[in-house]
């Protein structure tokens, strides 16, 4: 039987090859609203790598829609950057589409040299703080044409589809949405008048590309928001869609101010599907689902279970461009999966940088091309197995020298093995699977067990040394550290470190957040018997709530700074904040701990000593650079580059990519 991702599907007229879509994503990259040579090979690097269809975006409708980072179709004057853009994806061999959108209220005024955002109503926005200016039936009759004439720009650029973004707190959802909309003319008050703008926008589209191009809509399943569109005001908004100009669907979740975690590594893959399965049970246009499916196993069996038509692929496809080849060539154990951790992709954006990849440090930098490969080749040694050890091995091989991978444990990874212990944090240790294959692939002689000193570099004798040595962790020198009960956040998290029922820990930062949230979880209720109670109406919901939110550990938290979390990425600060809540975490701020007793700890706090209970005290005050091989390697005169940890303790993030430019620069 044939695979169901390789299955064709056919879009209006548009036959596309495979069912896998590369969705619209913001990458930062285009200059001035024009496409850059490092959009051009983005993409073209993943149409190379075999998806089926590409959209790109979003562009701009007019110049109150986006910012200068975003791809413009607002002005004829982009029309040949996005010739340039078309020509490469199709050359590579995906069909391409151009997502379009307006942002709305979610615009800021600093990207618009001060001019105030819009919106249907003037609703101040969360995320950017500010309060949008009304539009006026005639700006509503201009937005509209506005869409129509990106769209005929996209069409004539030579792109095979069009979407447009009617979902995630923009514009046009602001339109459908009772939270955003307040209107009192025929585009407010009942769900017909508010789906209005979105359906007008989507006709004028058809009516200025034609009956027989395909166009996309991408929308919510749900807004998780509090009185805004549920699922049923959604699937009306779908028929309506459906009915009219829309060939396809693709679905999304939530807005961005929603307090439901969508894009981290806590979201089980695929776990929205239901929503596109529900909006597919009512439509007869292909429908695409969205949101965590990282694996093509997962992607398959969402297909071939009706949950959807096709599978938007995103993130996944950034850690590794040739995911759907490689499943296609049924080498899916070669693929470096994401492991929606979001510090290269969205805290970039955040950052106002360009997308680059914690899982792929060639993404964001394919115009670098192939890596030439070094002459004289040399003998490579590289101490540390961690993902700066495994990252300079790879790079360093890529390069073409004789690399030997050395690690002191029985297995590599690293801190990614520390990084996956806490709950919805497993996915950091498969990219340690995945890394480990790499090398294993790259035939690059991986010797574990094995402490590296002296005796041993000087038998191997390198040419070069990767000290890739990583971390300790930190003891502050506490009175009563050393007492029985006083253990290391790292101990606990690879459980060889038990803990009482009272936890105090020291350190608000992220490990001891993820240390915090770790112990909370003990004895909660499983997610495989919270449903199996549900679906056996065991327990009502509250009930079965308070099971999954309340464990056996009472843990309290204490933190120097006034916040704690400080050092975690925005992307997933706040979902890692709402858990700490929601599970009972007391966090103790702007505290000092000037003793460690019997009873538990002495903090100081706004000039007072008060005692906190505990039976285990967790030291979670950070890490230090371990490099002792550094002095060895300089007085035998060998030359060395240190990456990860060893050099500078940082994110996961710069571990691998100062691995990479390690290996590189040999």
């Amino acid at each position: 039987m044939k695979d169901p991702l390789f299955r064709p599907i056919t879009l209006n007229r548009l036959e596309v090859s495979n069912r896998i879509y590369l969705p619209a994503m913001h990458l930062g990259m285009a200059v001035d609203y024009q496409v850059t040579d490092q959009l051009e090979a983005f993409y073209a690097e993943r149409a190379r790598g075999g998806a089926g269809m590409i959209c790109v975006g979003y562009a701009t409708v007019d110049d109150l829609s986006g910012n200068t980072q975003n791809i413009g179709a607002h002005d004829d004057a982009f029309i040949p950057g996005l010739e340039r853009l078309a020509a490469a994806i199709k050359y590579n061999g995906a069909r391409c589409a151009v997502q379009l959108n307006h942002a709305g209220r979610y615009n800021f005024s600093f990207f618009m040299d001060g001019k105030q955002p819009v919106a249907p109503s003037p609703v101040a926005s969360r995320m950017t703080g500010e309060t949008p200016r009304e539009l006026s039936i005639e700006e509503i009759g201009e937005t509209i044409e506005a869409f129509a004439a990106a769209a005929l720009r996209v069409k004539t650029a030579g792109f095979d589809a069009v979407e447009v973004l009617s979902g995630t707190g923009y514009l046009i959802s602001e339109f459908l949405s009772p939270l955003t909309n307040q209107r009192t003319d025929r585009y407010g008050g009942s769900l017909e008048n508010r789906m209005r703008f979105g359906l007008e926008v989507m006709a004028a589209v058809r009516d200025a590309v034609g009956d027989d191009y395909p166009l996309i809509v991408r929308m919510n399943g749900n807004d998780f928001m509090p009185g805004g569109n549920g699922r049923l005001e959604l699937q009306a908004y779908a028929r309506a869609l459906a009915a009219g100009p829309a060939d396809a669907l693709c679905i999304n979740v939530g807005w961005h101010e929603a307090r439901v975690p969508q894009i981290v590594t806590a979201v089980p893959r695929g776990v929205f599907a239901y929503l596109a399965k529900a909006i597919r049970e009512q439509v007869d246009v292909p429908v695409i689902a969205s949101h965590r499916i990282n694996t093509p196993d997962t992607a398959r069996e969402m297909i071939a279970d009706g949950m959807c038509d096709m599978v938007a692929m995103g993130r996944s496809l950034i850690a590794d461009p040739r995911l759907p080849e490689k499943a296609r060539q049924k080498k899916e154990a070669d693929i470096v999966h994401c492991i929606a951790c979001a510090q290269g992709c969205f805290d970039h954006l955040f950052q106002l940088k360009h997308v680059e990849c914690l899982c792929n440090p060639r993404a964001g930098h394919e115009t670098a091309g192939a890596v030439k490969k070094a002459s004289p080749s040399k003998k490579v040694m590289v101490v540390g197995g961690g993902p700066a050890g495994m990252s300079a091995a790879l790079a360093a091989h890529e390069r073409g020298h004789r690399v030997s991978l050395f690690e002191k444990t029985g297995r590599l990874g690293g801190q990614l093995h520390l990084a996956a212990a806490p709950p919805g944090r497993a996915e950091f240790a498969s990219l340690a699977t995945d890394l480990a294959r790499q090398v294993e692939v790259a035939g690059i002689p991986t010797m574990l067990d094995c402490r590296v000193d002296e005796t041993l570099i000087r038998r191997e004798a390198p040419d070069t040394v990767v000290l890739a040595t990583g971390a300790r962790p930190l003891s502050p020198p506490i009175p009563g550290s050393d007492r029985p009960h006083v253990v290391q956040a790292w101990d606990v998290l690879m459980n060889r470190a038990a803990t009482g029922q009272r936890v105090a820990i020291i350190g608000g930062g992220a490990v001891g957040v993820e240390t915090a949230l770790f112990l909370a979880e003990k004895g909660t209720l499983s997610a495989e018997g919270v449903k199996f109670l549900l679906v056996n109406r065991a327990e009502d919901p509250e009930t079965l709530f308070e099971m999954a939110t309340r464990g056996t550990r009472q843990v309290t938290l204490v933190e120097m700074l006034d916040k704690v979390g400080k050092d975690i990425g925005k992307s997933t600060r706040w979902g890692m904040m709402q858990q700490l809540s929601r599970i009972g975490v007391a966090t103790v701020t702007r505290a000092t701990v000037v003793e460690i007793v019997a009873q538990g700890l002495k903090v100081e706090k706004d000039g007072r000593v008060e005692t906190i209970a505990a039976d285990t005290v967790v030291i979670a005050a950070g890490a230090a650079s371990y490099n002792p091989l550094q002095e060895v390697v300089e007085n035998l005169g060998i030359a060395f580059k240190v990456a990860g940890d060893a050099g500078r303790v940082a994110l996961a993030f710069d571990a691998v990519h100062q691995g990479y430019r390690a290996g590189m620069e040999i």
